[in-house]
């Protein structure tokens, strides 16, 4: 099986886990729980309801009372990971093929109606093959209520640019049915996010008001998510290592922005200074698993970072670096400088 960002799998006790990442351990598929089956939940259908878990904490709290032989001391990425075990999944839900059945469905309930559309008009707009568009979340996993939002993905760096530059363009055309987000519905979005990412809304303002792959669409919340082509993946389980080296605030200049689209997303560092923490080798990258920090520095730009610093070791180039990586605990951020 190869699964990566963007997909779910589902297990024999129809717990509904969202995948992490693109690189996996031998027969395993990193991933967490998203949908946890629940006579009181309020998706699903009769006699198959769900709930949905957001934050990290309560997902690793269900692991660890349900299933705690999920969690594993991960030798390579060095932390606590949810590992699932190919031989238990007994669905792979994979976000092209979902997108390809409803469009060839006739009678949607209006959300999947809308996914649809917005996928026919980036495709039509930014000429962006079939093949590399799919849809995720709640509506691929039939599991979306009144208030889901549209989760569509593109796969592929070319056509990743292509359809953010696109993005930009529609959102700034009266007629189009991309639209930026109203001050009031920017609070509503900062409200939700800061349950589990703690920044001012100034802070927020300032980096969420330019990134073109969210807004509403058709009165609907949409985050389009980017994630590399498998081709573009030549990383391997155990070709890089990574040590936890501590956590750290530091200051930087953003020195490259090139794979700041994508989820996982990542920013090179330069005239890194630690303000707290371990005063290690220079850090020189920031990284995320997380698409809510995907463009959130650009190039040039000084930067404010706080979380967990790693060692990383290539075997493939018998080189190290240290990177910082943020999105795992709510006190992780990533700010423009003030100064």
């Amino acid at each position: 099986m190869r699964a990566r960002e963007g997909d779910l799998i589902r297990t024999g006790d129809n717990v509904i886990f969202d995948v992490k990442g693109l690189v996996h351990p031998p027969n395993k598929v990193i991933a967490f729980p998203r949908y946890l089956p629940s006579a009181e939940g309020n998706r699903g259908s009769p006699g198959a309801l769900y709930t949905k878990v957001y934050n990290l904490a309560e997902r690793y709290k269900y692991l660890q009372e349900k299933t705690p032989q999920l969690l594993v001391d991960d030798p390579v990425f060095g932390e606590k990971l949810c590992e699932v075990p190919v031989e238990a999944i007994t669905k792979h839900y994979n976000p092209i093929e979902a997108l390809e059945q409803l469009r060839h469905i006739s009678r949607l309930a209006p959300l999947q109606q809308k996914a649809v559309m917005l996928a026919e008009e980036l495709h039509a707009a930014a000429g962006i093959p079939w093949s590399s568009i799919g849809v995720s979340g709640s509506v691929m996993a039939g599991m979306f209520t009144l208030q889901s939002d549209i989760d569509p993905l593109v796969y592929g760096a070319e056509n990743s640019r292509r359809a953010y530059e696109t993005m930009e363009v529609l959102q700034k055309t009266e007629a189009s049915r991309f639209k930026v987000y109203t001050r009031s519905e920017l609070q509503a979005l900062f409200d939700f996010r800061s349950k589990d990412t703690v920044m001012s809304f100034e802070d927020f303002e300032r980096v969420e008001t330019r990134k073109a792959f969210q807004g509403m669409y058709e009165g609907t919340d949409y985050f389009v998510r980017f994630v590399k082509d498998w081709s573009e993946v030549d990383e391997r389980y155990g070709d890089v290592c990574y040590e936890n080296a501590g956590y750290a605030k530091i200051s930087a200049v953003v020195a490259d922005d090139a794979e700041d689209l994508f989820t996982p997303c990542s920013y090179e560092l330069e005239n890194t200074k630690v303000l707290e923490g371990p005063q290690l080798a220079p850090i020189t990258e920031i990284a995320s698993f997380r698409g809510r920090f995907c463009k959130q520095a650009k190039r040039g730009e000084a930067v404010v970072v706080q979380g967990k610093v790693e060692r990383v070791t290539d075997k493939r180039t018998n080189s190290q670096h240290y990177r910082i990586i943020i999105g795992n605990k709510p006190a992780d951020y990533l700010t423009l400088s003030k100064s």
